[in-house]
């Protein structure tokens, strides 16, 4: 099960999402602070209307005014009892207890006891008759469809409770609903504004990215990059640009180089092919031209890997069976034991001679070590695979990397026909990566684990 990438992998999505972070912290701290305070703020205006209807009465328990209680909502009366009027299951408020005892003590009222609780209202049949006939009243109290109720007991000297009820708002919703508008609001103002900067800032970076792909895989572009952006992408575009220059002009004269070189050896090398003719022992004659072939085949394998990063012929759509059927009916025609078997018709844009050559190459390692070659050919995912098998002894695992490098066997007789030149299999991995895909060889076992092979896979990408 594949999973799933949280983290963004461009550079304009992780500073966008950094920023989304940064701002959704900075808005989670000012929501509690804000919290905080209008917390404290609901509970002190509690405090400030209980305190003002409690301390109404004497410290004997007696009223200044007995009518003002009539003309006093029913919810907001004091009402007297001998007890408590807390019902089990009613959450105190400590804090706000500790508060209006501090109020009242302030006042000069000193109870034995101060309780506050809450209460839902709808269980509360004061409260629940008033928010039925005074809605307009209650609007006053409290904006909220359902205040929150909130119950002040205290116990005078006399042994007597006083109770009054205090409605106030529920106050989350209403704290945290502008808090919601306004983080909405600035992250469309803010990670907007940042999307726009980067991808303008971005945009020269994937040009630059894009710029490094092509030479890589083409090695030949026409023009140079323009610098664009910061002043700090600018400056890397222009080093670039330097740089392409530089290994460009180094190519070109590695290219002299090798054409040099190809002229200057191959035409001695035609005068010795000529003059072994006067030779007139037929064997010495025969094993000084089999050597004579032999460093032709060396210098065309040097001169091959040395142009495979700059090839000249460009990629053209081919339908990879017909040419690996192709290849294969050359060595057939010449007697060797090759066998094709099952392939998937792949169009994809390849070199063919380059990939001609890369085939070749494997196929006569196949036969060369494993006495013949089995090819086959499907399409996995979105890569093509090509595997050359051989029934040959195989490669010892810690050699197997090695034997990509140039100028290795694994045999130490200089024999081209046992050990080779050692070029066949890094040309062939030279040619596969420039066309994007891989050559990677392993050993084939049998049942009891005894190497039965080798199998060359040759990947190329698919679309």
């Amino acid at each position: 099960m594949k999973s799933i990438r949280l983290w963004p992998r461009s550079l304009q999505g992780q500073v966008l999402l950094a920023i989304a972070l940064a701002l959704l912290v900075a808005q989670t701290i000012s929501a509690v602070l804000i919290w905080k305070e209008q917390n404290h703020r609901r509970e002190s205006n509690m405090v400030s209307s209980a305190a003002f209807r409690l301390l109404g009465p004497m410290p004997d328990g007696r009223r200044k005014h007995r009518d003002d209680d009539e003309r006093v909502p029913p919810p907001f009366r004091l009402e007297h009892s001998a007890k408590p009027i807390q019902r089990a299951g009613e959450p105190r408020l400590p804090r706000v207890e500790h508060e209006l005892a501090e109020v009242l003590a302030a006042q000069g009222l000193y109870p034995k006891q101060v309780i506050v609780f809450e209460r839902d209202p709808r269980t509360d049949l004061p409260s629940l008759q008033f928010m039925q006939r005074h809605r307009r009243e209650l609007a006053a109290f409290s904006n909220e469809p359902m205040p929150r109720l909130v119950i002040a007991s205290v116990q005078t000297g006399t042994g007597q409770w006083l109770s009054t009820r205090v409605f106030t708002e529920g106050g989350e919703l209403r704290v945290l609903a502008p808090l919601v508008g306004q983080t909405i609001v600035l992250y469309l103002v803010l990670v907007g504004t940042m999307a726009l900067i980067l991808r303008r800032m971005a945009r020269p970076l994937k040009a630059l990215t894009r710029r490094v792909e092509d030479f890589a895989g083409n090695r030949t572009l026409d023009g140079q990059l323009q610098p664009d952006g910061p002043e700090d992408i600018q400056g890397l575009i222009v080093a670039h640009n330097a740089m392409e220059a530089r290994i460009a002009a180094m190519l070109d004269e590695k290219d002299v180089m090798l054409g040099a070189i190809g002229h200057d050896l191959k035409t001695p090398l035609a005068a010795l092919r000529v003059r072994i003719e006067a030779v007139e022992d037929d064997v010495e004659r025969a094993r000084m031209a089999a050597t004579i072939e032999d460093i032709n085949r060396s210098l065309d394998d040097i001169l091959s890997l040395a142009r495979v990063g700059r090839p000249s012929d460009p990629l053209e759509p081919t339908e990879l069976s017909a040419l690996v059927a192709d290849v294969i009916g050359e060595f057939e025609d010449m007697g060797e034991p090759v066998e094709l078997g099952d392939t998937d018709r792949i169009v994809l844009p390849v070199r063919a001679t380059w990939m001609r050559r890369a085939l070749r190459n494997l196929v006569s390692n196949a036969m060369r070590y494993g006495e013949r070659a089995r090819i086959t050919l499907a399409r996995e995912g979105r890569e093509a695979v090509l595997r050359i098998e051989d029934d040959g002894p195989g490669i010892p695992e810690h050699e197997i990397a090695r034997m990509m490098e140039p100028f290795t066997r694994l045999e130490a007789s200089r024999n081209s026909g046992t050990g080779g030149t050692g070029l066949g299999l890094t040309l062939a991995r030279a040619i596969a990566d420039q066309h994007g895909g891989t050559l990677t060889l392993g050993n084939r076992r049998g049942p009891r684990g005894t190497i039965t092979g080798l199998t060359a896979t040759l990947r190329l990408p698919v679309g």
